[in-house]
């Protein structure tokens, strides 16, 4: 069985993917989360970020939340990560970014934590802005890096992906020809030192753990923003991801045109089609791979939920009973346990 959760409004929800039958089920939330996380240590245990409302708990997979400790100084928290390689007393250590961009870390499962300044001493930090709120920015996405404890990436938007070698303490600038509009990151467990980017300029990579980088949009046009991006567990070479013509096209499914693509070794994108819904009103898909199949992915949009067994070439809609509440939502963040 795979279980899939993703978060919708002020609801998340837990999809179960079973050889003879899929299940869905709608959990109300303390408010509408715009992050969310598991505990590869402790897979009962989920985080969420919320947009005024600071971090939330659950111990039980989603069915009650409570507020996490004190020492994050925003209340606006739009990405959260728990490390695949740290942890202490059973629990793996969380990050947490924030609008305006700050970077918080804890050590005992949540309730005490540990920021880090230098991030906002950066050369680049005075030209971070958001575009719908110019006057502010934010860490979009965190990517502690799965092969090399001490190091870690932050996407801000917009900003760029900066990097830590030392868990935080210091950091290094956006590298050249990395995209500046980070949305996303993810890696590969059999690949040290290589990281995916999918931001709203395009796509773009590092194969040295972030010394350099390399911006790969052939293809692309008109989809140059990406939002979403997963890699295919059985060969490093094939991703896909979530894409648009802009964000005005992305997200909110009354204006929503999106579609995945896909990328294979150094062959162009290509748009994928095959089972997948029409792109007008099809908001912006979250995409997993499945953590242990080779091949496996998963895409969920306020029209379904959709699985590839083939490395995303073509897809299929799990039979569900798909939520009414969902119609009109963003998908704001997934996650899958095996």
């Amino acid at each position: 069985m795979t279980v899939l959760h993703f978060v919708a409004g002020d609801a998340i929800f837990r999809i179960e993917d079973n050889t003879d039958e899929n299940t869905i089920v709608e959990r109300k939330t303390p408010h509408p989360f715009l992050s969310l996380a598991v505990d590869p240590f402790h897979p009962d245990r989920m985080y969420a970020g919320t947009f005024n409302n600071g971090l939330w708990i659950s111990d039980d997979s989603g069915k009650t939340w409570n507020k996490a400790g004190g020492g994050i100084t925003s209340d606006r928290i739009p990405s959260v990560a728990v490390s695949k390689t740290e942890s202490f007393n059973g629990y793996g250590v969380v990050w947490v970014g924030t609008e305006p961009s700050m970077l918080f870390r804890s050590e005992d499962g949540g309730k005490t934590w540990t920021d880090f300044p230098k991030l906002g001493e950066l050369p680049s930090h005075d030209t971070w802005s958001f575009p719908p709120r110019p006057h502010t920015h934010h860490v979009r996405y965190i990517q502690p890096d799965i092969h090399a404890e001490n190091r870690i990436f932050v996407g801000i938007e917009l900003g760029g992906v900066m990097k830590s070698e030392d868990k935080g303490h210091h950091w290094e600038d956006r590298k050249e020809n990395s995209q500046f509009d980070c949305h996303t990151m993810t890696m590969h467990p059999d690949v040290a030192g290589r990281v995916y980017e999918a931001a709203g300029g395009g796509y773009a990579e590092t194969k040295d753990g972030g010394a350099t980088w390399e911006t790969i949009n052939t293809g692309l046009d008109p989809y140059t923003y990406l939002v979403n991006i997963a890699v295919d567990r059985g060969n490093p070479e094939i991703m896909i991801a979530a894409a648009a013509k802009g964000a005005h096209s992305a997200y909110r499914s009354s204006t929503a045109h999106t579609v995945i693509v896909r990328r294979e070794a150094n062959k162009p994108w290509e748009v994928i089609n095959t089972g997948l819904p029409s792109p007008d009103g099809s908001s912006v898909f979250s995409l997993v791979s499945h953590p242990e199949k080779a091949g496996v992915f998963y895409a969920v949009n306020n029209i379904g939920c959709y699985r590839s067994d083939d490395s995303g070439k073509t897809w299929s809609e799990l039979s569900l009973p798909w939520p009414e509440s969902v119609k009109d939502k963003r998908i704001h963040a997934m996650t899958v346990q095996a």
